[in-house]
């Protein structure tokens, strides 16, 4: 055991509870309010171990793993974000909070917003990353004809992603997903990309990670009805500028008043991997303001202009969408800085 992990394991503890029909497994550490990381796909909670001491020293610090995710248990159907959703509230309440801070990257976010959507009261604060809203602005990028990405299609097929990825996970996760989303290939490390390949090629792994993306459809409709009352909570959406970038922001305007968005430069989607001290800095800020202030992102020096333009999820080149997506990304917009 390396020393970083005999750090980690001095302050966090794994543990698994059972809620809303489901085992789910749960890392925990830390003292104070709670902050509750939701991970993105092909992740685990695994995603933010690089962040998580840093938070504890302030914050409880809770990180489950998904439905049909990690350790969690993997059930033949519930993964519309809404149900997914009620997971983590059951197991914030188990845990004996309330009110809490709530973070989710891709996958993860869209169950963050359908908590925050469901249980306005109990979010203190909202961060979204690295991800767009089934409803609002995900199905452009799903339209491979317009130049989407080919990888949401196909995580939605039924059976055949599964037969296909079986036994090649590393591959398809190394070569279409972890290295071509990323600012700096090498920014997950071959044995953290072993992690991951471990939780998803167990019984029922792939298939548990695909069912997130096969309930777009269903997610989108229920987002376009809780999106008829905006969230009113502090929202910072967050963007990696080799990848999704102000798109972000541009996704969750349409359903929060009170947002702003945060460009992270030499950054792709994996932003607690990629620039993990950066992004504690960010979400430190924004936990400490007062609930009437929008997030303010700390000036870094850059070697790298941000240009949202010209780079997207999983090598998707956002100069070919069609003109008034184009037209939303390189519009000058007052609520993005970059950092």
């Amino acid at each position: 055991m390396s020393d970083a992990n005999a750090d980690f394991n001095q302050v966090f503890s794994h543990h698994t509870a059972f809620v809303n029909g489901i085992r789910q497994h749960y890392v925990i550490g830390g003292k104070g309010d709670p902050v509750v990381l939701l991970h993105g796909w092909p992740q685990t909670w695994y995603e933010w171990r690089r962040i998580m001491p840093a938070l504890a020293e302030k914050y409880t610090v809770i990180a489950p793993d998904l439905r049909g995710m990690g350790d969690s248990s993997k059930p033949s159907a519930g993964y519309d974000k809404r149900t997914v959703a009620e997971d983590i509230h059951q197991l914030v309440h188990l845990l004996g909070f309330q009110q809490t801070f709530l973070i989710g990257h891709d996958i993860g976010a869209m169950v963050a917003y359908a908590y925050a959507a469901a249980y306005p009261h109990h979010v203190r604060r909202l961060v979204f990353a690295e991800s767009l809203l089934p409803g609002f602005g995900l199905e452009e990028m799903m339209d491979v004809w317009r130049g989407g990405s080919w990888i949401l299609g196909f995580n939605m097929t039924p059976d055949i992603p599964e037969a296909l990825v079986a036994g090649r996970e590393r591959l398809y996760f190394e070569s279409a997903l972890y290295k071509p989303a990323a600012y700096n290939p090498d920014a997950i490390a071959k044995a953290d990309i072993e992690e991951y390949v471990r939780c998803y090629s167990a019984p029922g792994g792939l298939r548990g990670g695909f069912e997130h993306y096969r309930a777009f459809f269903e997610d989108a409709k229920h987002n376009r009805e809780s999106g008829k009352t905006k969230l009113q909570m502090p929202v910072l959406a967050l963007g990696g500028d080799s990848c999704l970038g102000d798109l972000v922001l541009k996704s969750m305007q349409q359903v929060a008043a009170n947002i702003r968005g945060v460009v992270l430069e030499r950054c792709g989607h994996w932003l607690a991997e990629e620039r993990p001290d950066y992004l504690v800095e960010l979400l430190l800020s924004f936990f400490a303001e007062s609930d009437t202030e929008l997030p303010s992102a700390p000036k870094l020096q850059s070697d790298r202009v941000t240009d949202t333009q010209s780079r997207g999820y999983g090598g998707f080149d956002t100069t070919i969408l069609p003109p008034v997506l184009r037209q939303r990304i390189s519009s000058n917009n007052s609520n993005i800085v970059s950092g």
